[in-house]
């Protein structure tokens, strides 16, 4: 019984360390602090967005000039979270929604989607290994719909078994990194 509740309390801190991960991520990104973000990646982790793919630190410096610019205030916000634990790698699906004030209007500018992590502990320290950003909806003001076939590239969207929130592993294209579109 002692080895069972072991295994338990160990799952749960992980799942807890993982989800961590996921909303230090959203604080690093709404107070524009870089190395909050980067500390949620492995350093050779990559991040897939459509409009860009690479390593954490380029996206940091890829999404902040454009938060800056766009928006005088927003927020991440994180909802529904799955955790499938394998060993010391995790697959994971966080639904999010973005809500920002555009600075030009004054207007509320909303979008949401889907993070698809892929975890991984290293050292005893959970980190995002890969990460695809699935942009589903969005706010006219968004545009959202009129970039509908880059934000394709970065998985399939679907609603079964083929959505890519099922593969395993979680593997982003290498084809594609160094993909770097403005905003």
């Amino acid at each position: 019984m002692e080895a069972e509740l072991e295994v338990m309390v160990r799952a749960l801190h992980d799942r807890q360390a993982i989800r961590d991960v996921v909303d230090r991520y959203c604080r690093g990104i709404d107070r524009q602090d870089k190395e909050l973000v980067t500390s949620c990646y492995h350093p050779d982790a990559v991040d897939d967005r459509g409009m860009f793919v690479g390593p954490p630190d380029e996206l940091f410096d890829w999404t902040d000039p454009s938060h800056l610019y766009l928006f005088r205030t927003h927020q991440h916000l994180v909802c529904n979270h799955t955790c499938e634990l394998q060993g010391d790698t995790a697959h994971c699906e966080t639904y999010y929604v973005f809500a920002g004030m555009l600075k030009a209007d004054n207007q509320l500018a909303m979008s949401g989607g889907r993070y698809i992590d892929r975890m991984e502990k290293r050292d005893g320290v959970w980190r995002i290994a890969a990460r695809k950003c699935l942009v589903e909806w969005g706010s006219e003001n968004m545009a959202v719909d009129a970039m509908a076939e880059v934000y394709a590239a970065v998985g399939k969207v679907a609603r079964d078994s083929t959505d890519c929130s099922y593969d395993r592993p979680l593997l982003i294209d290498p084809a594609r990194v160094g993909v770097k579109m403005g905003v």
